[in-house]
């Protein structure tokens, strides 16, 4: 058992230490003295990107299994053991890691770790069980089909990435979870659900040699603490990312058009990333955008309009989404593609490399005022990327980006081959010159 101080913080406060467990589960911590809670999350490496077809859906439908019961605890107990001393349990699944946590007082930091731990190592995953959560889960891929702004992004993943893992849904296709079966998913369980690829992250009122024994504890009584030690590093990458180019539609007679119109970004260690953040940012990352200042303040086009980005191991996204009417679309994208290629040509000036570093900088620290937040970044950060930077770190190297850096990434990223996914009752409207 090693034990290393990855941040010393201040006066007591923002101390982050790691300890690596017997079979390779990490713990990591970090104080915050001043509050009365505590939140845990344990952070499981594997993602729906790393789904094979057979696989299809078993990561999201596992995350649902895993709180139906245990050896010790059925569905009743596991929720009401955290929400009878005033807490909250829950979970998601993301391309390249799921996470299960819970919310308490500082003082039933035991019990939060004793019911993740035996949800996470424990699951009996009964065939009653996958019966009863495959209509659940039906039940949200339907909800999740009746919102056209959540469809939209799916159907731009799958247009960017073809049909790959990372361009998936992460909830699977009604398809592939009437397909799935229970020996399926608890094989994927037994193979993937093993100590090293496991993170551990508790931020709070607590003392990190107290957290470690808990989970030592914990695992040691669910029989799961040594574990088969992996020969390869927990699996966070996927099988890799081809990107394609190209128009998808979906005719569907909505009142209001979605669209997200992009192309490949950075991954999550690419050094530019903070100038990526930066343009982002001011390209349409708020109300002084300048995405949204055209196609809403000056044109009333729509209501929504923004850019985001979003990071993974290999790869990345930049993609503009918004919401229009439907007879609008076309002035809409022409706005688009004429301010990415204004960017491109003429920068930015000042002021909004200036408003856009404000809005990461504020965005990151707002963002860090909650145990639940500061638990996710220190776990997060643990499974997926190669060091810990300090927030101070993070602020310093926003500040750091040059317009010169901006210039270059506008150049790299804005050039690239675009991808337009449309959702709205289009039938065989051509769009290929939108991205043309």
């Amino acid at each position: 058992m090693t034990t290393t101080t990855l941040h010393p913080g201040r006066d007591g406060a923002g101390i982050v230490k790691r300890t690596v467990l017997p079979g390779g589960l990490r713990v990591v911590t970090e104080t915050m003295p001043t509050v009365r809670s505590v939140a845990v999350g344990m952070w499981v490496g594997i993602g729906s990107r790393d789904e094979n077809p057979e696989h299809m859906g078993a990561t999201h439908f596992l995350e649902h299994l895993l709180f139906k019961g245990t050896p010790t605890r059925d569905t009743m107990e596991i929720s009401a053991s955290i929400e009878g001393i005033g807490g909250e349990i829950n979970a998601f699944t993301a391309k390249e890691y799921t996470c299960y946590y819970a919310r308490v007082l500082d003082e039933d930091l035991p019990v939060a770790v004793d019911v993740l731990a035996d949800v996470v190592t424990s699951s009996l995953i009964t065939p009653d069980d996958v019966e009863s959560e495959r209509g659940v889960i039906l039940e949200e891929i339907a909800m999740h089909d009746d919102d056209p702004s959540d469809v939209v992004h799916e159907q731009f993943a799958a247009a960017l990435y073809g049909d790959s893992p990372i361009g998936r849904p992460i909830l699977g296709t009604v398809e592939s979870i009437n397909a799935i079966g229970r020996d399926r998913i608890a094989e994927y369980y037994r193979h993937y659900y093993r100590p090293r690829r496991t993170v551990v992250s508790v931020a709070g009122n607590v003392r990190h040699e107290d957290v470690v024994e808990l989970v030592a504890q914990a695992y040691e009584r669910a029989g799961a603490l040594g574990g088969p030690l992996e020969s390869e590093p927990p699996r966070t990458s996927g099988p890799g990312a081809h990107t394609h180019s190209g128009v998808r539609v979906l005719d569907r007679p909505t009142e209001q058009a979605n669209l997200v119109l992009g192309t490949t970004g950075m991954s999550r260690t690419d050094d530019r990333r903070f100038a990526l953040g930066v343009l982002n940012a001011a390209l349409g990352g708020g109300m002084s955008s300048r995405l949204f200042q055209e196609i809403r303040e000056k044109r009333g086009l729509a209501y929504s309009a923004y850019s985001y980005t979003s990071a993974y191991a290999d790869t990345g996204q930049f993609g503009i989404y918004v919401g229009c009417l439907p007879s609008k679309i076309d002035d809409v994208l022409k706005i688009c593609r004429d301010e990415v290629a204004r960017v491109v040509t003429d920068g930015l000036d000042l002021d909004e490399i200036g408003r856009g570093k404000g809005q990461m900088r504020g965005g990151l620290v707002l963002g860090l005022e909650d145990t639940g937040s500061r638990m996710s970044r220190i776990g997060k950060n643990e499974l997926v990327y190669d060091e810990l930077l300090s927030v101070d770190e993070v602020l310093a190297r926003i500040e750091a980006v040059t317009p010169e850096e901006i210039a270059e990434v506008a150049a790299d990223v804005l050039t690239r081959p675009f991808t337009l996914a449309v959702i709205g009752p289009y039938g065989d409207k051509d769009f290929s010159s939108a991205i043309a």
